[in-house]
């Protein structure tokens, strides 16, 4: 049973809980953690682990604390102004979880990081 009150947020979770792929589900597990446990990354982790044209999911909200320099495609349950901005700027693209999932279902070469 999923304890949310976002109407968005279950939804995604009950569609990446039915793909047939690992990574999907475990992105729903993360998603469904209480949010406490909720996931925050940094620009300057996306920077210091990711190497140049990977695809990383971050189960949770991406902060605009440091600098990105790598073309990198970044997918998020949401984004700061900041984070948002400094992505475009360094010529990556951020993206929905949502939206990853459409354009790639099958989940391959995709990252997770929290």
């Amino acid at each position: 049973m999923i304890r949310k009150e976002n109407p968005y947020l279950i939804e995604l979770i009950k569609t990446l809980y039915k793909a047939d792929k690992a990574v999907w589900k475990r992105v729903a597990e993360l998603l469904s953690k209480p949010r406490r446990k909720k996931v925050e990354v940094n620009i300057s982790k996306l920077e210091r682990y990711a190497k140049e044209g990977d695809v990383v999911v971050v189960p949770g909200k991406v902060l605009g604390s440091g600098e990105l320099k790598k073309k990198i495609t970044v997918a998020a349950f949401s984004f700061s102004k900041n984070a948002k901005r400094l992505i475009e700027k360094s010529g990556s693209r951020a993206l929905s979880i949502e939206a990853l999932y459409k354009e790639n279902p099958q989940g391959a070469g995709v990252i997770i990081m929290r």
